[in-house]
């Protein structure tokens, strides 16, 4: 195999979107888990720090020294950030504010 060889690079990005979706989707499960806890700061070190050390050590397997791999890394990344974050976002029906039209005023005119 070469450096610049398709199935290395479409590997590459298999990997990175594998760990973005770790990541992002760690960083979402963190947030429901520890917004109920008694102690929030420690979920939320103890995630960021796995986390992270996943992601990087996973980036320099991925990547082997070589750059193209490491961008194809990092695209599969990014496009598993745009995936987690519109399939985590909540739904328009299902926001608890009024829209702007039927809420009341609070205030004088």
């Amino acid at each position: 195999m070469t450096i610049r060889d398709p199935g290395v690079l479409a590997l590459a990005l298999v990997a990175g979107g594998a760990l973005g979706a770790m990541f992002y989707g760690g960083l979402w499960w963190t947030v429901l888990r520890g917004a109920s806890s008694a102690t929030p700061a420690r979920w939320f070190l103890a995630s960021v720090l796995l986390r992270m050390g996943v992601t990087l050590a996973g980036f320099y397997v991925v990547a082997g020294g070589q750059a193209d791999r490491l961008v194809a890394c990092l695209l599969g990344f990014g496009i598993a950030h745009m995936a987690i974050t519109r399939l985590t976002r909540p739904r328009a029906d299902s926001q608890a504010v009024a829209p702007r039209t039927q809420r009341k005023a609070r205030h004088a005119p």
